[in-house]
């Protein structure tokens, strides 16, 4: 039985992410970090064998009617090479004002962030089931793994709880993302 469910949640999780992407959404966000260019190297920094601290972001070209913001950075090379059978999740925030125009580095794993304009964007969970950024920790093989930052416009305060994870998020705002953009850094790690 316990498969069962396992099975049925996977499946839905499927289901729901492919919902999100077969609709129409225009990938017209721009998001930029100034740690790293687009298809760049994430710093050792950022990484879980360094400090783990989070990267800034910033985004441009809104699409109008945007009421919040979410973001959703994962690594889906975990898949394509058979680690894992879906995206590991490295970081989830949610009901960010529209009025931010990115996220600090540095930023504090707590739930509920505050300050820097953010005030009532949450910290859903990661890949560990905690809340935060959770860097990239690749094996120690050197193959290189791709972390997308994907930034989602949300057409609506949907008032999210704390504690979603990505399958949640992504069926929280099923129906209102009006564009996305994403940021893509690489990271490998080598003995």
């Amino acid at each position: 039985m316990k498969k069962l469910i396992s099975l049925t949640g996977a499946m839905m999780a499927v289901l729901v992410s492919f919902s999100v992407y077969a609709q129409d959404i225009p990938e017209t966000i721009t998001v930029t970090s100034s740690v790293f260019e687009h298809h760049g190297m994430v710093p050792v920094e950022n990484s879980a064998y360094g400090d783990n601290t989070s990267i800034d972001l910033a985004w441009s070209n809104l699409p109008e009617g945007t009421v919040q913001l979410a973001l959703i950075c994962d690594d889906p090379e975990v898949v394509t090479i058979g680690m894992m059978e879906n995206p590991f999740v490295h970081w989830v925030v949610y009901n960010i004002p529209a009025s931010a125009s990115g996220l600090p580095a540095g930023m504090a794993a707590d739930a509920e962030i505050m300050g820097d304009g953010l005030d009532g964007a949450i910290n859903g969970h990661n890949g560990l089931n905690r809340p935060g950024y959770f860097g990239p920790r690749p094996p120690d093989n050197g193959h290189l793994h791709a972390y997308h930052f994907r930034v989602y416009a949300i057409d609506a305060d949907l008032g999210l709880e704390p504690g979603l994870n990505k399958d949640q998020l992504l069926e929280a705002i099923d129906g209102h993302v009006l564009a996305t953009g994403m940021l893509m850094g690489h990271y490998q790690h080598t003995e």
